[in-house]
């Protein structure tokens, strides 16, 4: 979470309490709150005012994960029980400035979160849209947790809802095209290497030009890259690599355009028979 200047002094303010919109922090609870974030400091004669001190250490969280928890923790409702403040009037305030830097503090079942405003960047409509079937409820439940996760900062569970939206888009086409479609059996590659067989587009086809042979094998390479991705940085499994806001992103647009692609392709050989 990196944020301007001016968002970092307005959380020390919140932070410190001076604006009068939060809790007061004494000098050693603030040093008692940013030694839970890193610092190892001590409390004594020299400390800077407490201003000062806040937002050095905020800067010195500032482009790491730390900062957003740190936020969260200060703007927790229950550090305002007890009081006559408002949470709501804290977040309003600091969120003035935070939207400028993509981010807002929401609360969310009772807690505060800190949430990126952006999503991903590919839009995506698949043809069943406003179907009450079950399959394709299913499919617009995970484009919305895709979006959701990336947003709330949940990015190994938006890349495991990426997968689980190209299984469903898969197996929807796969029972479309396919009377007697194979039972699914979690092998991501094999189910899609079936439905672009069913779809036409085997790149192993001798009609299919050189030029669009390389982007249909591509496209399986996509598939197995988005297959382990999301065992290594999912929440399917136990995660062997902590992701960051930006492999979310490839793995739910990567996801959407190759849905988007399958997608038109169905409709027009459906249209075209």
């Amino acid at each position: 979470m990196r944020v301007s200047a001016r968002s970092i002094t307005a959380i020390g303010r919140i932070v410190t309490g001076d604006e009068g919109l939060s809790p007061y922090r004494s000098g050693p609870r603030l040093v008692q709150l940013f030694n839970e974030y890193g610092a190892n400091d001590t409390y004594g004669q020299g400390f800077p005012s407490r201003w000062q001190y806040a937002e050095t250490r905020l800067n010195d969280l500032n482009d790491t994960p730390a900062l957003g928890s740190l936020l969260a923790e200060v703007m927790d409702p229950r550090e305002f029980m007890d009081t006559k403040l408002d949470v709501s009037a804290a977040i309003e305030y600091v969120n003035k400035r935070l939207r400028y830097d993509g981010f807002e503090v929401s609360i969310d079942n009772g807690l505060a979160k800190i949430r990126h405003l952006e999503g991903s960047t590919v839009e995506c409509k698949h043809p069943f849209e406003g179907s009450v079937d079950e399959g394709h409820l299913f499919i617009e439940e995970q484009l919305q947790k895709c979006e959701q996760k990336i947003q709330d900062g949940d990015y190994d569970g938006a890349i495991t809802n990426g997968r689980t939206l190209l299984e469903a888009v898969l197996s929807e086409l796969e029972e479309k095209v396919n009377p007697n479609p194979v039972p699914y059996d979690g092998d991501l590659p094999k189910l899609y290497k079936r439905v672009q067989k069913l779809l036409n587009l085997d790149p192993a086809r001798p009609d299919v030009v050189t030029p669009l042979k390389q982007v249909l094998s591509g496209l399986a390479g996509i598939v197995s890259g988005l297959s382990g991705i999301s065992n290594r940085m999912g929440d399917r499994h136990a995660r062997t690599y902590k992701p960051s806001r930006r492999h979310a992103v490839l793995v739910v647009d990567s996801a959407k355009t190759l849905m988007n692609f399958l997608f038109e392709t169905y409709v027009t050989s459906t249209t075209a028979r």
